[in-house]
């Protein structure tokens, strides 16, 4: 496991060039800038990890730089959350479930206040550890496992049931033009990615209107899809749905190409594999017309957090200019900040300062569930928490590759709320 605290690390060297410690590293004193005050050691840990290694590291390693990346622009420039300086600490779980288990209590014991994941298998493992102590987690990527039913984790974004049915109901208003039920192969991750679609489909295909005639399943570290995509291509399929990172989709697109399946067919793509990293391992031929969802906007949407970002990722990661993750994850950090900022105004700092169970229940009930109508910087839909729905963001945009880019072909779709613990067969935990 890599064992780079940002907590001291970056943490003191943004806090140097705000001239708030000294260059030995001292304590904080006091600093006045456009009205805010930084209070003297007063700072709100946040435990972060990434998949920045292993057989995600093309999202991962992005996912780490936005995140930190973002924290380092509310430290610097909005002078931390409420004059409170963001201190984070960041891991490497090289999506391995049992790295996580050992940076959860890490993150605990380091007096952290909440915690995110990027992945959510990342959280699929986190949980066991997190929900029992009331420690409050985020999953940027989102199953409907990690909050059904609620407890104390949530989904930054709507989870991977959303993005089947968004993609569903796009696919039968705006592409299907035959008659009686269109048929549908699903080509799915081996975990929390890939089943969280399929309990969307298990939930939604029939009311649709859907025929699922395929479910295959892949690993991560899948080097050829020929064997599936051939029980799929005989199948006759009229659409295939695909929940997955990028590097297990590049595989699967290009094996479907060579097979004559794609073009043809109509593919779609679930929100954790639709980035730019797709588009490059794939290539731009391959990837051409792929339909994909997604819950930000793209680098190219004219609101104030792109502003930002942009700047940031070409000032500090350049090679991520343009990668959707990064996005995903410079919203993870402005969602956080807002988290702290409700618990600040509501309970203030004191009762946040040990980072011990009290902390955490005030993070949970006093910030992540006071959340009502926050913008993200325009991002994301807005931000909310409603009792029950553990997602904060609640809608999602149609995508689809033309020319090597990934283009916008809709508003905001939104995803409705489905209890999915009421159904019989959704695992009980």
């Amino acid at each position: 496991m890599q064992h780079m605290s940002v907590s001291r690390r970056e943490f003191l060297k943004v806090a140097g060039a705000l001239g708030l410690v000294a260059a030995t590293g001292g304590s904080l004193p006091l600093f006045t800038a456009c009205g805010a005050k930084v209070k003297t050691g007063q700072t709100l840990k946040v435990g972060s990890m990434t998949p920045s290694t292993g057989p995600a590291a093309e999202k991962g390693k992005p996912g780490q730089d936005g995140l930190l990346d973002c924290f380092n622009y509310i430290n610097t420039e909005l002078k931390g959350v409420n004059g409170h300086l963001i201190e984070p600490v960041w891991r490497d779980s090289k999506y391995d479930p049992a790295v996580v288990a050992t940076i959860v209590p890490e993150f605990m014991d380091a007096g952290c206040l909440i915690f995110t994941t990027h992945a959510s298998a990342e959280m699929t493992a986190a949980m066991a550890i997190a929900n029992p102590a009331e420690f409050p987690g985020i999953s940027t990527f989102t199953s409907q496992t990690l909050y059904h039913p609620p407890k104390h984790i949530y989904g930054q974004m709507p989870d991977y049931g959303d993005d089947w049915i968004a993609f569903a109901k796009y696919y039968l208003a705006n592409i299907w033009k035959g008659t009686g039920k269109p048929r549908m192969a699903l080509h799915l991750l081996n975990n929390s990615t890939g089943k969280g679609a399929e309990y969307g489909a298990d939930a939604m295909a029939d009311t649709l209107g859907i025929q699922i005639v395929a479910n295959e399943q892949h690993t991560a570290t899948i080097t050829s899809a020929i064997d599936s995509l051939t029980r799929i291509k005989a199948q006759n399929p009229d659409v295939m749905f695909i929940s997955s990172t990028p590097q297990p989709t590049s595989i699967i697109l290009k094996d479907a190409h060579s097979l004559g399946l794609y073009p043809g067919i109509t593919v779609g793509c679930a929100h954790a594999s639709f980035t730019s990293a797709l588009v490059q391992l794939a290539g731009a031929d391959v990837s051409e017309g792929v339909y994909g969802v997604y819950s930000t906007v793209t680098w190219t949407d004219n609101v104030p957090g792109i502003a930002k970002a942009t700047e940031y990722c070409k000032k500090y990661n350049s090679q991520d200019f343009g990668n959707m993750d990064y996005l995903s994850t410079w919203s993870t950090g402005l969602v956080i900040a807002q988290i702290l900022k409700q618990a600040l105004d509501n309970v203030g700092y004191d009762v946040l300062a040990k980072g011990d169970v009290n902390s955490w229940r005030a993070i949970e009930k006093s910030g992540i569930q006071k959340l009502n109508g926050y913008g993200v910087e325009g991002m994301t839909a807005e931000v909310g928490y409603a009792p029950g729905d553990q997602r904060l963001s609640k809608s999602l945009k149609m995508y689809r590759i033309t020319g090597g880019n990934i283009t916008s072909i809709g508003n905001w779709i939104a995803a409705p709320y489905i209890k999915y613990e009421d159904y019989s067969w959704f695992p009980k935990s």
